[in-house]
């Protein structure tokens, strides 16, 4: 979980994924977060699992006109999704617009990141009763 600079940042990004688990249990998930989530990038965020379906997604609260996961961490999702078969999205929180779920095939490879713009994530507009 990525939120921003500092301390004030990992809060507000620890926030956010409790939020999603919170929204997820609602809708009838069983939800497990990950152990040591916000530091490692062994596995995603939240693994989410109703009647045989599961998701893997990987939460960030960012307030910037673009996300990046760093080449490692998108390359263990990447791995985590096919070793799996449960499908990973990117959950991104944006203050007062909700969160936006996006694909890993929806990233942009860049030269040390893969890149998403708040543009290209609010025109796919995927929310969580797409995804669940």
């Amino acid at each position: 979980m990525e939120s921003g600079d500092g301390l004030g940042g990992y809060s507000k990004g620890a926030r956010a994924e409790r939020e999603l688990f919170a929204l997820l249990t609602e809708k009838g998930y069983s939800v497990v977060r990950s152990a040591g989530s916000g530091v490692n990038a062994i596995s995603p965020d939240l693994v989410a699992i109703k009647l045989g379906r599961a998701l893997s997604i990987e939460c960030k609260a960012w307030d910037r006109g673009s996300l990046a996961l760093d080449n490692e961490q998108f390359q263990k999702l990447a791995e985590w999704e096919a070793n799996t078969s449960f499908p990973a999205f990117v959950a991104w929180r944006m203050n007062g617009k909700g969160w936006f779920f996006i694909k890993l095939a929806e990233f942009t490879k860049g030269s040390s990141a893969y890149n998403v713009t708040k543009k290209a994530a609010m025109q796919l507009n995927r929310k969580l009763e797409d995804v669940s």
